[in-house]
């Protein structure tokens, strides 16, 4: 299932699966290395377990890019969390670990809204103009699904509650997620698992630690907004279970992020994060071509059509089952 997933898929916050090996009893997927590890490794290296409020902004507006993927795809993630979001070196992410998504039916639809731009001062008073916004809208609202899987910190009310869920349990998640970068922790932390549990299921609203003897960083009100409006309880009610993310980017914490443009952003300077800039062609020197790199995989899909018995381990063959051509 994960294998078929990540084949499918193809972002630049999701990860490119080059080939898929059958070994014995273990299925090994061929991808791409991210040395800066995950996101939860380097919130561990952070003062207090918090990264800035800038540093947030940029994570968790890649992260949103790629859920709006899955999303417009029909697929559930069910799994977000630090510890899935890894970071390749460039600074930028990709999220990993698709053994718990499941796939619906979903109706991408363009929806068309009033939109108010401000426009100069003059004479005659504040000059406003309206104009009709046409956004593309692809989310899984029929989503839904009755089994339990997840991490305990981030499983949205109604997964805890057994009655079933669909794509609110992303959104929720995210809320969470935007929680503990900023703060270090997550938002219904008990000391049990039985304690976050029920702390999640009950009519508990969110709360906010106070940060004493610190100035707040510019932009934590919107951020504090965002988080209350994704952690809502009632997923009818639930920022981005109707709309999907189109609704959140919208949101004044995204205020500014030129949404097509994210990829070419530079990366925050944190502690732990080591960047590799990108270099120009005359730079790369021996780096592969991506033709040099598509005639690799066509040779090595051709080399494990031969199956023979000296690569049998366990009396199991071991073999490509897939390579992407693409690449």
């Amino acid at each position: 299932m994960e294998a078929e997933i990540i084949s499918s898929l193809d972002h630049p916050f999701l990860p490119t699966l080059y080939a898929h090996l059958e070994v014995s009893h273990y299925t090994c997927l061929l991808m791409d290395y991210c040395p800066n590890g995950d996101l939860h490794a380097l919130l561990r290296k952070q003062p207090s377990n918090r990264l800035p409020i800038q540093a947030v902004r940029f994570f968790v507006a890649e992260v949103l890019l790629a859920l709006e993927y899955l999303h417009a795809k029909g697929i559930v993630y069910r799994d977000l969390k630090p510890e899935n979001i890894l970071i390749r070196e460039d600074g930028h992410i990709m999220l990993s670990d698709f053994d718990l998504c499941f796939h619906s039916d979903v109706s991408p639809k363009l929806d068309s809204r009033t939109q108010v731009k401000e426009g100069s001062n003059s004479c005659f008073g504040d000059r406003r103009r309206e104009e009709r916004v046409t956004e593309f809208v692809a989310e899984p609202t029929s989503a839904f699904s009755r089994s339990c899987v997840g991490t305990h910190e981030y499983l949205a009310p109604e997964l805890v509650s057994g009655n079933g869920h669909g794509n609110g349990v992303d959104w929720w998640a995210f809320g969470v997620l935007i929680y503990e970068l900023l703060y270090g922790t997550t938002p219904f932390k008990g000391g049990s698992k039985e304690s976050t549990l029920r702390n999640i299921a009950s009519t508990r609203e969110v709360r906010f630690p106070a940060v004493e003897g610190e100035r707040e960083e510019p932009g934590m009100a919107e951020a504090r907004d965002l988080i209350e409006k994704l952690l809502v309880k009632d997923p009818r009610r639930r920022l981005g279970c109707t709309r999907g993310a189109t609704d959140i980017k919208r949101h004044p914490f995204f205020n500014g992020i030129k949404w097509p443009l994210i990829r070419t952003y530079r990366p925050p300077e944190v502690r732990g994060l080591s960047v590799k800039r990108s270099k120009s062609k005359a730079q790369l020197g021996g780096v592969a071509s991506p033709r040099r790199r598509r005639c690799f995989w066509k040779r090595l899909s051709h080399l494990t059509r031969i199956k023979s018995s000296k690569y049998s381990l366990n009396s199991n063959h071991n073999y490509y089952s897939y390579v992407n051509h693409k690449v």
